[in-house]
């Protein structure tokens, strides 16, 4: 039988299943395989926040999305044209997003009365007819799985274990996906236990060859690499690329690496992945509590090392008091808060941006502290170098704001030229820096640099440079204990001047037609979908301009002059409105706020439609607040 090729600029893809079915692993071979074939690419993991979740309950649904195209992409995509769905509960969570026409593969060994009922079902949806409006293929893949590893001295529960990998192929083949990787990646992973690995590579070829000789699947499809500029990529996720941008970071500045954590989601993949990195002068901590962690950390930048901590929302409420006592002693620490889903423990495994105002103001007494964002996977290492930066250069802690969507979504990452990197100079105290009235030279610890107003950065140790820290407010130059009003103004005002001095770079604003009268403004992990929403809207034939923060705090210098070149200016944001409400506060901006706070990224078809109805209404209809 000849079967048809059919070539597609795009696809979206959807794992599900139980969360022990392995669907992060099979979305994320899948992955690598389209990675390697250069394609550009974006990845939207969904899971339990229980370890393991009720087996084929819907609360157990583990999910993993990927879209991957010949052009230039920028989200996972708003709905998935091709579902695997492993179980009842994985399709009738799932179907709701899956549009008419789309194409189901389902796991038939998987739909029993017991499960069906499990999940809610009064009929077996394969055979009432509900889904006579989608394209189904009805593969027994638990039962073929287990055939085909009859001849394995492997027991029934691994090789239906297997059964991911048995999907990976079907889907491998189906969408002309390399090969080669992932039974290199399924031999390294099981080295030490060789006939499991035999069994899942096994399974993984009769995947494959079950597409090339079934007369179910009469057509594969062909995405064409993406042009991209020239140079060398790998697929990374924002946590590791978070990591190397932190390792990167050490390495500019000729800092020893220390990261001081507990872990916690969705931020433990950093510690998991800095503390494989002693040879690049990284330290790490797992501590037994966030306070704990962030002591160490605000410890070795006293002793002369880049301190790091890593946590989420729950954790930064922990860490406050110590943020303010960096803020006092004016010392570099990176504060990186991998967002999710609050309040309280909220939701652990889904995003949110909802820290934006703990980060800005949650802390006693006037304690500002920069802000720093990164907009996609990838941009997580430019983030990290820019907060080293800026906590070095300043003096001063700095919180590095990502989530959920960025820490475990991945994208494709051209690797950058080391001596493209910035250099980050810590310029060390070495001696006394004073000359007091009767010509003796002493050493002010709290004696600035007139252009950033930094202190010096004394390692201790360093004859001469002795000099008292502590919570408690310190007088201007000397450092010494002072309860003077006056000093402590001057101290408050001081710390207050050097952040908003920080040097950062003006806002760039994507306008194409210089005709748009709606700027729409985001931050952090909403720069893919409202991108992708105002592509949309402009190919339609309606200018919208749109502008993306990095730098929370200070704002960028032209941030005020932007805001006031449009008529109506939209902010989306994965919370209630914690943007909007600084512009509206500090620049008198009528600005409009879309909000939602589902624990999931915007869909960009959704704002452009947000969008289409603001540039075409004089009211702001449809917008919700």
């Amino acid at each position: 039988m000849t079967k048809q090729v059919e070539k597609v600029d795009r696809v979206i893809i959807r794992f599900a299943g139980d969360s022990g079915d392995g669907m992060q692993l099979t979305g994320d071979r899948f992955t690598s395989e389209t990675a390697a074939f250069g394609n550009d690419l974006s990845t939207l993991p969904d899971f339990p926040a229980e370890i393991r979740a009720p087996a084929g309950t819907l609360p157990g649904v583990s999910a993993f999305q990927l879209h991957f195209a010949d052009h230039d992409i920028l989200t996972p995509g708003d709905a998935p044209d091709v579902l695997v769905a492993m179980n009842p509960a994985a399709l009738k969570a799932n179907l709701k997003d899956v549009p008419r026409g789309g194409t189901i593969i389902v796991n038939t060994d998987e739909f029993t009365p017991r499960a069906l009922a499990k999940v809610g079902y009064a009929a077996d949806p394969l055979e009432d007819g509900s889904l006579d409006g989608y394209k189904v293929h009805k593969v027994a893949l638990t039962a073929q799985t287990v055939k085909v590893l009859e001849g394995y001295d492997i027991s029934r529960k691994d090789a239906e274990r297997a059964k991911n990998m048995y999907s990976l192929g079907l889907l491998s083949w189906l969408y002309h996906r390399p090969t080669e990787a992932t039974v290199a990646f399924l031999e390294k992973k099981f080295a030490k236990k060789p006939e499991i690995a035999a069994a899942n590579v096994a399974a993984f070829r009769a995947g494959w060859n079950y597409g090339e000789t079934t007369e179910d699947f009469v057509v594969s499809y062909e995405i064409a690499p993406a042009p991209m500029p020239k140079g060398t990529y790998r697929n990374i996720h924002g946590n590791l690329a978070l990591a190397y941008g932190l390792i990167a970071a050490g390495h500019q500045s000729g800092l020893p690496l220390f990261l001081g954590a507990y872990p916690i989601t969705p931020a433990s993949d950093i510690l998991h992945e800095l503390s494989k990195h002693k040879n690049h002068g990284v330290r790490t901590f797992q501590a037994e509590d966030e306070i704990a962690g962030i002591g160490a950390a605000l410890g070795a930048s006293f002793g002369g090392a880049l301190g790091v901590t890593t946590t989420s929302g729950p954790g930064i409420a922990l860490k406050g008091e110590t943020i303010g006592l960096a803020v006092s002693l004016e010392l570099p620490l990176v504060i990186c808060d991998i967002q999710r889903g609050g309040p309280s423990t909220g939701l652990p495994t889904k995003t949110e941006q909802s820290d934006l105002l703990l980060a800005m103001f949650g802390r006693n007494g006037e304690a500002p502290v920069p802000i720093v964002a990164p907009r996609s996977p990838a941009d997580c290492f430019d983030a990290a170098l820019e907060a080293a930066r800026i906590a070095v250069t300043y003096r001063t802690p700095v919180f590095l704001l990502s989530d959920g969507y960025l820490a475990n979504g991945s994208e494709p990452w051209r690797i950058p030229d080391v001596a493209d990197l910035p250099v980050i100079a810590p310029d060390f105290a070495a001696g006394p820096n004073k000359v007091l009235e009767d010509g003796s030279e002493v050493f002010w610890p709290f004696l600035r640099d007139p252009r950033t107003l930094a202190r010096p950065w004394a390692v201790p140790g360093t004859p001469g440079l002795e000099h008292r820290i502590g919570g408690i407010e310190k007088q201007d130059g000397t450092g010494n204990i002072s309860y003077d009003p006056a000093n402590h103004d001057l101290m408050v005002r001081t710390r207050a001047a050097k952040i908003a001095g920080i040097d950062v770079p003006d806002l760039e604003v994507d306008d194409p037609s210089g005709a748009a009268k709606v700027l729409v403004l985001g931050w952090g992990s909403t720069y893919g979908p409202i991108q992708a929403a105002c592509r949309r809207v402009r190919r339609e034939g309606n200018p919208v301009a749109h502008a993306h923060l990095r730098h929370l705090n200070p704002f960028p210098a032209n941030l005020g002059r932007i805001l006031k070149e449009y008529d109506r200016v939209l902010v989306p944001e994965m919370n209630l409105g914690q943007l909007s409400m600084l512009v509206r506060a500090r620049y008198l901006v009528d600005a409009v706020g879309y909000n939602q706070v589902r624990g999931l990224p915007f869909k960009a078809a959704e704002l452009a439609g947000v969008i289409t109805n603001l540039i075409g209404t004089d009211a702001v209809e449809g917008v919700g607040v």
